[in-house]
C-alpha cells in the first residue's frame, strides 16, 4: 500500500505540473490585454503594471517564476482585483462553492440511490416509470433551466425563497435543488441499471438458493456491488460540483469560485486563471486518488498489493 501511495503521489505531481505548464503557455497565446479596462493607459502606467506582474520579462522567465511561487502555494496578485491576491479570492469563494456543492452531492446521492433501489426492486411498476421520467427530464434539461423555473415559481410567484444572493440558509435552497436534480436523475438511472443487471447474475441466484432472505441478498450482494461504479465516479463528480457550477452561481448571484473563474477568463486575468485552474486540478486529482483507495476498501475483491 505504501509503495502504491508513493507512486500515485509522484504521478499526481507530474499531472499537476503538466496542467500548469499547458495552461500557462496556452493562456499567454490568448488574444487580449489584461490591462485593457475601457480606457487607454499611459505608457508609464502600463510599464509599471507589466513590471509588477513580471510581464516585462521573457516568457520562460515568467514560467519559472510562476512554478516557483506555485510550488510555495503563492499564486500572486489578481490583475483585475488588484488589491487582492489569488489565494485570498480562492479562500473567499471556495467555501461558498464547497457548501453549495456538498449539499447538492449529498441530496443527489441520497435521493438518487434511494430512487434507483426502489425502482429496481419494483421493475416495470409505477415507481419505476416515475423514476424513468425523472431520469430523462433531469439528464436532458440543463440545470440553468431548472434554476430559472425555480426562481420564477418558488421565488417570484410564491415568495417561498429569495430570488438570488448569498445571505443565509434560505438563499441556498434553490441553487442546491437546481444542482441536485441532475445528480438525482443520473444516480437513480445508474443505480437502477446496475441493480437489475446484478440481480440476474449467478452469484445472486446462488445466494437465494442457499436460503438467504431477499433483504439479505439485496443488501449484502446486490446493493454493495451495484454501488461500485457510482463510487468510481464520485471523485470527479464531487470535485466538479464542489468547485462551483459557473452558470448556477451566475444565475443566483453567488460569490463563489465559478463567478471569479468566469470573470477571470472574460477579463484576461492571467494570475487568477492560473490559480483557479491549478486549484481545480489539484482538487480533482486528490479526489480521484481518495476514491481509488475507498474503492479497494469497499470491494473485498480489490486489493492493492506491494
Amino acid at each position: 500500500m505504501t509503495r502504491y501511495i508513493i507512486k500515485r503521489i509522484f504521478f499526481m505531481i507530474i499531472s499537476i505540473w503538466l496542467i500548469a505548464t499547458i495552461t500557462f503557455f496556452l493562456m499567454h497565446q490568448l488574444p487580449g490585454d489584461p490591462f485593457a479596462d475601457g480606457k487607454q493607459l499611459q505608457p508609464e502606467i502600463r510599464k509599471n503594471l507589466e513590471a509588477k506582474y513580471n510581464l516585462d520579462k521573457p516568457l520562460i522567465v515568467q514560467y519559472g517564476t510562476f512554478l516557483k511561487n506555485a510550488a510555495q502555494g503563492d499564486f500572486g496578485l489578481s490583475m483585475k482585483y488588484r488589491t487582492r491576491s489569488v489565494n485570498d479570492i480562492i479562500g473567499d469563494g471556495f467555501p461558498k462553492s464547497m457548501s453549495l456543492g456538498l449539499w447538492a452531492v449529498a441530496i443527489g446521492l441520497f435521493f438518487g440511490l434511494s430512487f434507483g433501489i426502489i425502482a429496481a426492486l419494483n421493475n416495470k411498476g409505477f415507481f419505476d416509470y416515475f423514476v424513468i421520467i425523472i431520469a430523462v427530464v433531469g439528464v436532458s434539461v440543463p440545470n440553468f433551466v431548472f434554476a430559472s423555473i425555480f426562481q420564477y415559481f418558488f421565488a417570484r410567484q410564491w415568495g417561498w425563497f429569495p430570488v438570488a444572493g448569498w445571505n443565509g440558509p434560505m438563499y441556498m435552497v434553490l441553487p442546491i435543488l437546481a444542482l441536485g436534480l441532475r445528480l438525482i436523475a443520473y444516480q437513480a438511472r445508474m443505480m437502477k441499471t446496475n441493480m437489475i443487471e446484478i440481480m440476474g447474475s449467478d452469484y445472486v441466484k446462488t445466494a437465494k438458493a442457499k436460503g438467504l432472505s431477499k433483504t439479505a441478498v439485496v443488501i449484502k450482494h446486490v446493493i454493495r456491488n451495484a454501488i461500485l461504479p457510482i463510487i468510481t465516479l464520485l471523485g470527479p463528480l464531487i470535485a466538479s460540483v464542489v468547485t462551483g457550477s459557473f452558470v448556477i452561481e451566475r444565475i443566483f448571484a453567488i460569490p463563489g469560485m465559478g463567478k471569479f473563474f468566469v470573470d477571470a477568463v472574460n477579463q484576461y486575468d492571467y494570475t487568477l486563471i492560473l490559480g483557479t485552474t491549478l486549484f481545480y486540478a489539484m482538487l480533482l486529482i486528490v479526489m480521484v486518488f481518495l476514491v481509488d483507495i475507498i474503492y479497494g476498501l469497499v470491494d473485498p475483491r480489490i486489493r492493492i498489493d506491494e
